[in-house]
């Protein structure tokens, strides 16, 4: 993990800040919040989480047992305002990541009222909910790089290009990030801060992610798992469409250290984040697909006619504010990121669902030793995570 620098060498922010601290993670059933659940508790954090049931079956929150992992769980949809401040006013979190939304882009055309609820009323619901409790001292709502008015331009995306979205999904994420600037705007800032105790809230935008553990509809690597699970061909709509791949951990390291020196540095890190891949793992759907049977070992596919519905041909993400300001870079590259998740899902399939927390954990620990290989993560080893804590219900 990363530990940001002055230009002198001292040190600006350090994950130690999680230690003791209550953190809540909406969305925690969902792909990356059980990823970032189990990163949190190995720092030490106690560590709340809210959502509905896991979106699939199989999933990474109940193979890896990650109810039992944590130290509360509340099972709630964002959009119940009541339920949403009920559980902050319990629970009391220090620091909020807001990963909980409907993040499937075929499904927003078939649900947009549903779509835009979630991700945008939800998003309301718990800034709500940030203003009121005054423990709270750190939000981060993950929107996602679909967020930007995509122009099918060569260049990477900034955090200060136009948001937009053409579809529903994309859409409700520009919508998040507006809502997002404006209750930082008016609340958070230093008007906010002086009337009631405050909240330093970022929006982050990261590219697209792959990792172990995710069984969602509609998505590239997981529906290659399904088919090769099944002795299936593998089905590739869109194969041009490129798109910035990364692994999971990677926009997660990046979350934790961006709460970490808003914990610190409160004035200082607030605004839009993009968390994004080196330039060359923007590849096709069709090279990605390539490359990951290839990692599996065996596997066909083809391409098959696109559907009506509009999908953005190219899309890339400029890091350059994370690297400079944060000291934040990918780990690993896109053949690294695709030989992990391969592997994860082959020890699944191989030893059962009862391998999944220790596979889990192991990726976590394989990917601090390359951070700090790379000189990414000083300061990470000093961070240990406490005994597990039974789980209670919020």
């Amino acid at each position: 993990m990363h530990t940001v620098r002055s230009p002198h060498g001292s040190p600006k922010g350090s994950l130690a800040v999680y230690r003791g601290k209550t953190v809540l993670v909406t969305g925690h059933t969902g792909f990356v919040g059980s990823w970032l659940c189990l990163w949190l508790k190995r720092m030490g954090a106690h560590v709340v989480g809210y959502a509905l049931d896991p979106p699939s079956t199989p999933s990474l929150f109940e193979a890896a047992q990650i109810g039992s992992e944590i130290d509360q769980h509340a099972y709630g949809d964002v959009r119940d305002r009541e339920r949403v401040l009920s559980v902050f006013r319990q629970c009391k979190p220090n620091m909020v990541f807001h990963l909980a939304a409907q993040p499937i882009v075929r499904l927003s055309y078939a649900q947009p009222q549903l779509t835009f609820e979630t991700n945008v009323l939800g998003t309301v619901n718990v800034l709500e909910a940030v203003r009121v409790v005054d423990e709270t001292r750190v939000c981060i709502v993950v929107t996602s790089d679909k967020c930007y008015e995509n122009r099918e331009w060569v260049h990477s995306y900034r955090e200060n290009d136009a948001l937009g979205g053409y579809d529903p999904y994309s859409s409700s994420k520009a919508c998040a990030e507006l809502v997002s600037a404006s209750y930082r705007q008016s609340f958070f800032d230093a008007l906010g801060r002086s009337a009631h105790g405050g909240a330093a809230l970022a929006t982050v935008r990261a590219g697209n992610i792959i990792g172990g553990g995710d069984w969602g509809q509609d998505r590239l690597l997981p529906d290659c798992v399904r088919a090769l699970t099944q002795d299936q061909t593998v089905a590739v709509r869109h194969p041009r469409a490129v798109r910035p791949w990364q692994f999971v951990l990677e926009p997660v390291s990046g979350y934790l250290l961006l709460a970490a020196l808003l914990s610190d540095h409160p004035s200082e890190y607030t605004g839009a984040w993009n968390f994004g891949p080196d330039h060359e793992a923007a590849i096709t759907v069709e090279q990605l697909v390539e490359m990951f049977l290839q990692a599996w070992g065996s596997g066909t596919y083809e391409i098959c006619p696109s559907d009506v519905l509009h999908e953005a041909s190219l899309l890339r993400l400029d890091t350059t504010k994370a690297h400079s300001l944060m000291g934040w870079a990918p780990v690993y590259s896109v053949h690294d990121a695709v030989r992990q998740t391969a592997a994860w899902y082959r020890a699944f399939y191989a030893r059962g669902p009862g391998q999944a927390f220790d596979t889990t954990m192991s990726q976590i620990d394989q990917y601090l030793q390359a951070a700090r290989a790379k000189r990414l993560a000083p300061g990470e080893e000093t961070v240990h995570a406490l005994p597990n804590v039974p789980s209670t219900a919020c």
